[in-house]
């Protein structure tokens, strides 16, 4: 099962479910309920799963899920009554990237350990230690902050960087979406295709400058996978300039291709009381190993950013703009 927000014609808001086979796929109003947090806390305080509790509210109008995207009547697949409350996190060094790149990975690991950059320690640590055997804790991966819900960005809506970036770049991973029950108990929704947008320029002046390189908006859906993630996740980036595709690779995810299990990289974020507050909201991104920079694309404003996946329904499509530039200045009281 598949879930959408929409905006209804009247101005309110809708939850969209999408079951069945590939190739005979229904999607269709999901009476009841207007958001998908609802829909979670609904879930959380019957003790029951999101499809069960789908399933029983009946299938509400039919839709078309493409004209709905094409409208701009599709939001993001989570958002929080008060963006504060949803927090924008994720891991880095988790994929494990090409067969080339795992080659020298190899390679490298005959070189004495302080000649190796801390990334590639970082790395190294993954591929060590960040699939643990059932019951154990694996080592803790690279992890950073990018923002709460002011900085979640849903499909067709532009990707904005702020004056000051050195670049507009986009990463396409796997978000896991994440609810906090009302004790204090971390539960996952799903999952939706992310853009992790981020100042790789920024970030190889030094990796010091990870943090600000990350603190930028962030793209989500326009679909919400309910259930497991698969274990070999195939899709393709893009990158659109005037209509005319100028970077086309395939990404990958889920455990097949990553250094971590999904269950070591929840553990290492939730392990932290402060994120488990009741209420909140998290949309966690598991990391990528795909890069439009890596292959010397400079992105420029307008440019479109598509992601797609099979296994997540409709593609995620935003266009880079950057914003005016604006001095601050802080005034003492």
């Amino acid at each position: 099962m598949r879930l959408m927000q929409i905006r209804t014609e009247d101005g309110g808001r809708a939850v969209v479910a999408t079951v069945g086979p590939a190739k005979n796929e229904r999607s269709y109003i999901v009476p009841g309920y207007v958001t998908v947090y609802d829909l979670a806390r609904a879930a959380i305080a019957a003790k029951s799963g999101i499809v069960s509790l789908v399933e029983a509210a009946g299938e509400g109008a039919a839709v078309d899920r493409a004209a709905l995207l094409a409208s701009g009547r599709v939001l993001a697949p989570i958002d929080h009554p008060d963006e504060a409350h949803l927090l924008i996190t994720g891991t880095g060094l988790t994929h494990l990237g090409s067969a080339s790149a795992r080659d020298a990975m190899h390679k490298t690991a005959a070189v004495a350990e302080e000649t190796l950059t801390d990334s590639m320690k970082m790395f190294r640590m993954g591929i060590e230690g960040g699939k643990p055997a059932a019951g154990k804790v694996g080592v803790q991966p690279e992890w950073f902050f990018k923002g709460d819900g002011a900085l979640l960005v849903g499909p067709g809506e532009p990707l904005t960087a702020p004056s000051f970036a050195q670049d507009g770049g986009e990463e396409p991973e796997v978000a896991g979406i994440y609810i906090i029950s009302d004790d204090g108990l971390p539960f996952r929704i799903g999952f939706a295709l992310a853009n992790e947008f981020s100042d790789h320029v920024m970030e190889r002046v030094n990796y010091l400058y990870l943090a600000h390189s990350k603190l930028r908006e962030c793209a989500v859906g326009p679909e919400l996978l309910v259930g497991p993630l698969p274990d070999d996740v195939r899709g393709r980036s893009r990158i659109l300039r005037g209509g005319e595709v100028i970077f086309d690779e395939p990404f990958l995810s889920g455990e097949a291709n990553m250094s971590h299990t999904l269950e070591n990289l929840e553990h290492h974020h939730f392990k932290y009381d402060f994120f488990r507050r009741p209420g909140q909201l998290h949309v966690h991104t598991y990391g990528t190993a795909t890069l439009s920079v890596a292959f010397g694309i400079k992105t420029e404003p307008g440019d479109v950013f598509e992601i797609e996946s099979e296994a997540f329904g409709l593609p995620l499509r935003n266009a880079l703009a950057f914003a005016p530039e604006e001095t601050v200045a802080v005034t003492a009281l």
